[in-house]
């Protein structure tokens, strides 16, 4: 991972929280080989799509040096009535997010 190609490491993105894709207003240009363009995706690899927890991670590349700017990680599960997602990578940055899967009016019962 390369502190010199983002603007900001690690910033905090809230509630947002990808499996894909690239935060390019954060993408400062490939320290390597100065060059700006739109980053690849390397390496991506998917597990447990079928069970209850899903993890994702994958590299981003500069397209045209193939240096590797940031790693990417992503995690969602569900813990009993919730879903819980999870982003973490210096260029993208730091997310997370819960939400329940139970219809609004017996979560508020639930709740009293």
């Amino acid at each position: 991972m390369c502190e010199d190609c983002v603007k900001e490491e690690y910033p905090d993105r809230g509630r947002m929280c990808l499996d894909t894709g690239s935060y390019l207003l954060n993408f400062r240009k490939c320290n390597f080989c100065d060059h700006k363009e739109e980053m690849q995706v390397m390496n991506k690899q998917q597990n447990g799509q079928d069970s209850e927890e899903e993890f994702v991670t994958y590299e981003h590349v500069c397209s045209h040096c193939n240096h590797v700017i940031a790693s990417h990680e992503y995690c969602f599960r569900v813990d009993g009535d919730f879903q819980e997602y999870e982003m973490d990578c210096m260029l993208c940055g730091r997310g997370e997010d819960v939400v329940t899967i139970l219809p609004d009016d017996m979560h508020v019962e639930q709740e009293l």
